[in-house]
């Protein structure tokens, strides 16, 4: 005995799971060889902006053969459907089918009933009103929970009472339905859902009785099938809200998309159904998405945005570069040794050239051979004879912390200024003085 809330879990797992088609339009007669055939028949999802249930309407006609009674024919129909479909709220249930999928060992886990109607061919696609006929179509569905291959998806067995209007010609029958698991999101980086928007996939298909619980009932049944005849039969998705509808991919190639002549603002993508393929399977797929007025200026907007991103960011990012060039810059050093050792700018005079001026002998040519023509030169208007000859340099001296082979990373800078001040009396040197002042530094830059 399978207690209610289970099949009530069971039956929200199973739903919210279904596989993202609606295929197996499969009708089957109440007595084997059926002498009429479907046709045409119409397989229509509505889709609009707020993504919700999908309305389903599968739309047929019966063909009389001409030497048969429509009377004599009489019979009830049945929909094989995989998946689990929203029947009307408070409808009476058949019991009749729950029994007979309960007596092949299914489970049963909703039944209720499908409203009906009969639509006329020269109404299809418009706002028209359709004429209620019967008290709906009552349908059961189940699953298998059981077995070596565990828990099927939910199939549903729906059937359709006999109507006067299936035989005639002039009106289709509208068997209508909701499904929830129809529309499937299609998988997308964040990015592209901030900019184009969510994208969405939705199947609709005919004469797939593959699924485990569907086909036992098929292969059952099977001298029951209704096939398909020589009348135009298509897959029908409408899509509401064209104007912010983008269609990325449509499968197979040969489907075709067109605007629709008498519903406003609704695109419309169709598949003609081959009956020559028996029972294979023809499905048609569309993967689509709805976007918002701003997502529409996206290929304006996302340039523009880069633009004043880089006008307004550029400095900003030049000063950021330097400041971590200027930082790797001043703690690390790559050469031989950490690279050089220290950096000189202007002159900077040793001691053993400085210790090479002696007073009173080394000449004013020898102190430019010696120590560099680039001085400062000082005179004194009252004392013409009397010069002083100013070298000024600097020197940066790092202080290594770590080495390793080429690389090494400096702890801090010393930075050394350098001042030397030659006087010279009749040419030759009177008096030599030399200053060095120090300082620390972050970065050699700084000094």
């Amino acid at each position: 005995m399978v207690r209610p809330w289970r099949l009530a879990l069971l039956a929200a797992l199973l739903i919210g799971g279904a596989p993202a088609a609606a295929q197996a339009q499969l009708f089957l007669a109440s007595r084997p060889h059926p002498e009429f055939m479907i046709g045409p028949l119409i397989v229509r999802a509505s889709v609009g902006p707020e993504l919700g249930p999908v309305t389903v309407d599968v739309l047929w006609s019966l063909v009389i053969p001409p030497h048969r009674s429509a009377t004599a024919l009489e019979q009830d129909l049945y929909l094989l459907w995989p998946g689990a479909v929203a029947g009307e709220a408070g409808a009476a249930p058949d019991g009749a089918l729950a029994r007979y999928v309960e007596q092949r060992g299914f489970t049963v886990i909703a039944t209720g009933r499908l409203p009906l109607f009969a639509q006329s061919l020269y109404q299809l696609e418009s706002a028209a009103p359709t004429k209620r006929v019967t008290d709906g179509a009552p349908f059961v569905t189940f699953i298998r929970d059981g077995g070596p291959l565990g828990l099927t998806v939910p199939a549903t067995y729906i059937r359709i009472p006999w109507a006067p209007e299936a035989a005639n010609r002039v009106w289709l029958m509208d068997l209508r339905m909701t499904l929830n698991g129809l529309l499937k999101p299609k998988r997308a980086s964040w990015i592209e859902d901030l900019f184009w928007g969510p994208r969405h996939l939705i199947s609709i298909g005919f004469n797939d009785v593959r699924p485990r619980a569907v086909f036992p009932i098929y292969l059952e049944h099977r001298d029951r099938v209704v096939r398909l005849a020589d009348d135009p039969s298509q897959l029908v998705v409408n899509f509401a809200d064209a104007d912010h509808l983008k269609i990325d991919e449509v499968f197979p190639r040969t489907s075709s998309r067109r605007l629709s002549e008498s519903l406003e603002s609704t695109e419309v993508v169709s598949l003609f159904l081959d009956k020559s393929e028996g029972l294979t399977p023809q499905v048609l797929t569309v993967q689509f998405g709805y976007f918002s007025g701003l997502q529409a200026w996206t290929p304006i907007l996302i340039p523009l945005l880069f633009f004043i991103l880089g006008n307004a960011a550029g400095p900003l990012l030049t000063r950021l570069t330097m400041r971590v060039g200027r930082g790797l810059a001043a703690r690390v050093r790559v050469g031989r040794n950490g690279g050089r050792p220290a950096r000189d700018t202007g002159v900077v005079l040793s001691r053993e050239t400085l210790a090479l001026l002696v007073p009173g002998e080394t000449t004013y040519e020898e102190v430019l051979h010696l120590c560099g023509p680039h001085a400062e030169e000082h005179e004194r208007l009252d004392s013409p004879d009397r010069r002083t000859l100013v070298y000024r340099g600097r020197r940066v001296v790092p202080h290594w912390r770590r080495r390793l082979g080429w690389l090494a990373t400096v702890g801090h800078w010393d930075v050394e200024h350098h001042e030397v001040e030659i006087a010279l009396e009749r040419d030759r040197v009177s008096d030599v003085q030399a200053r060095v002042r120090r300082s620390r530094l972050a970065h050699p830059e700084g000094a």
